[in-house]
């Protein structure tokens, strides 16, 4: 029985050869540098990708806004620190002023240091020498009567008072004392000091010393005519 014509296997397929250019060939023995192109490969690039991590995280961005927080706080802490000194000085000022004062009105003696200084025009007015039994009161006692902004109407002005100090070196006979006349404010004393002229010092105390301790009161409770 003759085979039907469907079961005839088919004919082999005719085998063909197809030359590939040396170009071709070059290229796929040496194929393309797959770091040629960054955007389709698939490499992981360290600096590309970090630059990319920074631009969506908003890295970059945070750098300059740490730096101004700190800049911020450091200016806060400046400003509450020199609030605070502000403060101080002013609690301090406020603290002598509000502190026992050696007032006309109070009777009793004070003690305080005895220096003396180049006597001129005083904050009172009056011009002095240092041959002049003059004295000159702590600021803090004379700011504190102080009624207007010239110095020259301070009550204090013309008060005088009495300075005396025992002598160690005149022995037995070394208490001294000399009354003086305000004329000026001293901005180095201390409440309860006092500012004379060379020629009070030297009666009081050896001017080589400088600074002694010295007892005071006052005599005038009103100003005396100058």
């Amino acid at each position: 029985m003759d085979p039907s014509p469907d079961s005839t296997p088919p004919p082999p397929p005719i085998q063909t050869q197809t030359r590939v250019p040396d170009w071709e060939t070059s290229r796929t023995k040496h194929p393309k540098s797959k770091f040629s192109n960054p955007q389709t490969s698939s490499i992981n690039f360290p600096k590309l990708t970090a630059l990319k991590s920074h631009l969506w995280t908003g890295t970059y961005h945070t750098y300059p806004r740490r730096t101004l927080t700190l800049i911020t706080i450091t200016i806060i802490i400046t400003i509450l620190l020199a609030l605070s000194l502000g403060l101080g000085i002013g609690l301090s000022k406020r603290k002598h002023s509000s502190q026992f004062l050696p007032l006309p009105s109070d009777k009793q003696s004070f003690t305080g240091d005895l220096t003396y200084y180049a006597p001129g025009l005083g904050a009172c007015g009056v011009t002095s020498t240092a041959n002049q039994d003059i004295v000159s009161v702590s600021h803090f006692l004379f700011d504190s009567v102080q009624v207007g902004t010239n110095p020259n109407t301070n009550p204090l002005c013309g008060l005088v008072l009495r300075a005396e100090r025992f002598d160690d070196e005149e022995g037995v006979d070394g208490m001294r004392s000399v009354d003086l006349t305000v004329v000026d404010r001293c901005t180095g004393c201390a409440p309860t000091d006092l500012d004379v002229s060379l020629g009070v010092f030297s009666q009081l105390a050896n001017p080589a010393q400088g600074r002694v301790t010295v007892t005071w009161a006052w005599l005038s409770p009103t100003p005396t005519p100058q």
